[in-house]
């Protein structure tokens, strides 16, 4: 009998500046097994995250993962936080405490406006933003090699802000 696999639609560039900040902000908790907890940027919920690397297929109840089909700020920070996906980590201390969630709402889910807000603020405070994109550009181009499928059914995303 033919399986049918699913593969995870490429995601918004936004959701790498989002993987960056759970990691700079020590938001994802590796259980083992191949599991983790990210916890969102208000810290009131967490999102589960699954990963097969024999079957590069992965699960997150998110809802950018649920709603979308799409790879997910989780699914990105955990891999790079395994190694999977290879990121230069001087970028983390930069995108510290930035609240995507917060932002996106204020700019009606407007990704490339909350990463320009983003960027400019980080410019007034003498940043190199163009760094930061760089680097950025890299980790998405990784993570649209990476053709990762799903990892068994989805789950609802937790409820709360």
């Amino acid at each position: 009998m033919l399986e049918l696999v699913v593969i995870w639609k490429k995601p918004h560039i936004s959701k790498i500046y989002e993987a960056l900040t759970a990691i700079a902000d020590n938001r994802i908790q590796i259980s083992g097994n191949n599991k983790a907890r990210c916890y969102s940027s208000s810290k009131n919920k967490y999102y589960e995250i699954e990963f097969d690397p024999k079957t590069n297929s992965i699960m997150s109840n998110d809802n950018t993962a649920f709603y979308k089909n799409t790879i997910s700020y989780p699914m990105i920070a955990y891999l790079m936080m395994i190694n999977r996906i290879a990121y230069d980590k001087k970028v983390l201390v930069n995108l510290k405490d930035i609240h995507w969630k917060d932002i996106n709402q204020k700019v009606k889910n407007n990704y490339d406006l909350a990463i320009q807000t983003v960027l400019n603020d980080l410019k007034i405070k003498g940043v190199d933003v163009n760094s930061i994109e760089t680097i950025v550009e890299n980790i998405y181009t990784e993570v649209n090699k990476l053709k990762l499928s799903f990892l068994g059914t989805k789950k609802r995303p937790p409820s709360g802000y």
